[in-house]
């Protein structure tokens, strides 16, 4: 079970106007939205430490917390949205879910990698992840934080797919059973394209030069020419000579 956090949240004057969000954020606080559990949405507040700390733990986005609004029922609920300011990558939106521990969910969990393959140690490849998340379906308390898997043995060549990935009967997979989550690949792979492409383009170079060759082809030509322009003026003499 993600680590438990209180958020007091209160509820917006104007609720849903741009003006009244933008007054919120002018104050120090993130606009946010709670909805689910077949209740009307409600327009709050809450504040970006509480959020912010929710979001850099370690169970991240999926981390259940209690909600309590004034004048309303506390909730528990999760953070399904976020919005951040492009430039200064402040916290601007925040979408929160009303949770029922008793349903089952779906959320997407990351997908930790642990050790060094074979294939990287021992025989010059690279460790490549596919899949850095995962969909998963469980109820709201099994959600882990991550998902572990060893991938010490992997192979060159070899592939970690989802089938592989640690199972139990209180998360279901939902990604392909056959999906790559991770493979070790050679390096020489990618470098080979990259040689041929050179070799093609060395092979051009190559036979470039034919060019300077023609031109010097011309030009003994020209001059072999001009040695036959001056075999006439020497007939005359031999003539003069009889």
């Amino acid at each position: 079970m993600p680590v438990q956090e209180i958020v007091t949240a209160k509820t917006r004057e104007g609720k849903f106007n741009k003006n009244a969000a933008r007054r919120v954020r002018v104050a120090g606080k993130i606009p946010a939205v709670l909805y689910g559990s077949g209740l009307d949405p409600v327009a709050i507040e809450v504040d970006p430490k509480q959020i912010s700390r929710i979001l850099f733990s370690e169970a991240g986005h999926n981390t259940i917390f209690d909600v309590e609004v004034s004048g309303q029922a506390t909730a528990k609920a999760m953070i399904v949205d976020w919005q951040r300011e492009p430039i200064n990558d402040r916290l601007i939106h925040i979408d929160l879910k009303r949770i029922a521990l008793d349903k089952l969910l779906r959320v997407s969990v990351r997908v930790k990698l642990l050790g060094i393959p074979v294939g990287v140690k021992t025989q010059g490849g690279i460790l490549d992840q596919v899949l850095r998340e995962v969909e998963i379906e469980c109820f709201p308390v099994d959600i882990p934080s991550h998902i572990d898997v060893d991938v010490s043995a992997l192979e060159m060549h070899g592939v970690l797919r989802v089938s592989e990935l640690p199972h139990s009967d209180k998360i279901k997979y939902l990604n392909a059973e056959d999906a790559t989550v991770a493979h070790v690949v050679s390096i020489r792979e990618e470098v080979a394209p990259v040689a041929a492409e050179a070799a093609v383009v060395a092979e051009g170079a190559a036979a470039a030069p034919t060019e300077p060759e023609v031109a010097k082809k011309g030009k003994t030509e020209g001059e072999a020419a001009g040695a036959k322009k001056a075999e006439p003026a020497a007939k005359p003499a031999a003539g003069a000579k009889k």
